[in-house]
């Protein structure tokens, strides 16, 4: 039986029927549907609709439903649903016969799906965060692991500065702990239930709203039944975050290839996250880096998607709601299967800090603590500079670094240059002299471990549980 119908008297078109049938993806909202049925079926009972004898058959009935889509094969194949509403509604009446189509009291498919899809980004969110700190500690730890390992910076990927390795790592730390805050807000935000707001004005059965909501552990009802059956910015919200995640794990991920490459040398790519070339033996490639940026693609369009299906709607519910369904669940599949893997590869790779540290002490990467020497000695920083400058270009003519400059041709450019003046270009002394919050100094960067630590372990208080 149709969900709908009683007022049509041609038979729909079996091609259009197929077409527009949501079933085929909107299965994976099953444990939702179930679940937010079974406290539709407990309101229905407390609302004098449901008798507490059919109460107990109805949730009997979705309980086997759930256990027989997990156990058997097949159970899901059923060309003839519409959606996960109606399979439900099919199914149970197999299970206990007429008394399936009362649970539809005062409930519309506009606020099931609503609720449906609010129960799934909440569980994403709730599995996503456990694997985004898992993600975290392995950045946590690998910082931890460098000691005081030491690399270039790089502005417009020119060599700029030496940074400590553990900083250039808790950069990334930094990014995917709000992104971890951005799941938490989305999910508080989301967090109301639609249950009740009926097809658009509301249910016509006294149901009380705020049980139904606590039932679902929501922490309150939606305040309005038209925002509630129309409004997909929840949705909008949550892929807006994991496009971020997906371009975060991208950004990583570019800079890993490049690091790895001959060119760079810091990386040695763990080979049970690489493959090789059909075509020529020696070669070792970054696939698993080159699909995390091509994810992230992938991503950020699913997001895109979901905009533009949404951005010329009228209220309340259209049908052109459905297709924001599948770039929601490809795009919770990207990067719930990313999480997992570019963690382990993140354990699994070497760095090469001799390499990296021959890098850091080349390309006059101390000009600027060159050029701080003297801003100390009084100089303005705008001269400083232009000294330091014409340092370099010296130092280029003569073949030699800043530290190869005798002090008598220093003392030509400036009689502030002194003695001391080379000891300030050691690395030690350029690592050191950015001794602010957020600096590379060596002591800075171990309270910053330390701190990344606390806020890591904050988080996973906070955190739900999956379920």
């Amino acid at each position: 039986m149709k969900m709908w119908g009683g007022r049509f008297r041609q038979a729909v078109d079996p091609e259009f029927q197929r077409w527009q049938s949501s079933f085929e993806f909107d299965r994976v909202l099953l444990p939702f549907e179930l679940v937010a049925s079974g406290a539709h079926a407990r309101a229905l009972n407390k609302a004098g609709i449901l008798s507490l004898e059919e109460l107990r058959t109805i949730l009997a009935g979705l309980e086997r439903i759930a256990e027989k889509a997990a156990n058997t094969p097949g159970f899901m194949d059923d060309p003839s649903a519409e959606d996960v509403h109606h399979f439900v509604q099919e199914r149970l009446a197999a299970e206990i016969g007429g008394l399936a189509y009362k649970l539809h009291s005062g409930r519309s498919r506009n606020e099931q799906i609503a609720t449906d899809l609010r129960l799934h980004i909440r569980a994403s969110i709730d599995r996503l965060q456990v694997g985004l700190l898992g993600w975290l500690e392995v950045l946590v730890q690998r910082a931890e692991q460098t000691c005081d390992a030491v690399m270039p910076a790089y502005t417009h990927l020119q060599r700029a500065e030496p940074v400590l390795v553990a900083h250039y790592l808790l950069a990334y730390v930094e990014m995917f702990l709000r992104d971890c805050g951005r799941l938490g807000d989305c999910r508080a935000r989301l967090n109301e239930c639609p249950l009740g707001s009926g097809a658009i004005a509301g249910s016509t059965v006294a149901l009380d709203r705020r049980a139904i909501a606590a039932d679902l552990d929501f922490s309150a009802p939606t305040a309005n039944s038209i925002d509630a059956t129309s409004d997909r910015d929840f949705v909008l919200e949550f892929t807006g975050v994991l496009s971020l995640i997906a371009l975060h794990l991208s950004r990583w991920a570019e800079e890993m290839i490049l690091f790895s490459s001959d060119e760079f040398g810091f990386v040695d790519l763990p080979e049970a996250y690489s493959t090789g070339s059909s075509a020529m033996p020696q070669k070792k490639n970054p696939d698993l880096l080159e699909l995390t940026r091509g994810k992230a693609a992938r991503v950020i369009a699913d997001h895109n998607a979901l905009m533009i299906v949404t951005k010329g709607l009228p209220l309340a519910y259209n049908k052109d709601l459905q297709e924001t369904q599948e770039p929601l669940f490809d795009a919770v599949a990207a990067i719930s299967s990313l999480l997992p893997l570019v963690t382990a590869w993140m354990k699994a790779a070497e760095f090469d800090y001799g390499t990296m540290r021959e890098a850091a002490e080349g390309g006059f990467m101390n000009a600027w603590a060159a050029a701080t020497y003297l801003v100390h000695r009084g100089v303005p920083s705008a001269q400083a500079h232009e000294l330091i400058g014409k340092a370099v270009q010296l130092s280029l003519e003569k073949g030699c670094g800043l530290d190869g400059l005798p002090l008598e041709e220093l003392r030509k450019l400036n009689p502030a240059f002194d003695a001391d003046f080379h000891a300030c270009l050691s690395l030690d002394s350029v690592l050191a002299i950015h001794d602010v919050a957020g600096g590379t100094a060596p002591e800075r960067v171990r309270q910053a471990i330390v701190h990344a630590k606390q806020r890591v372990e904050a988080i996973r208080e906070k955190i739900h549980e999956p379920a």
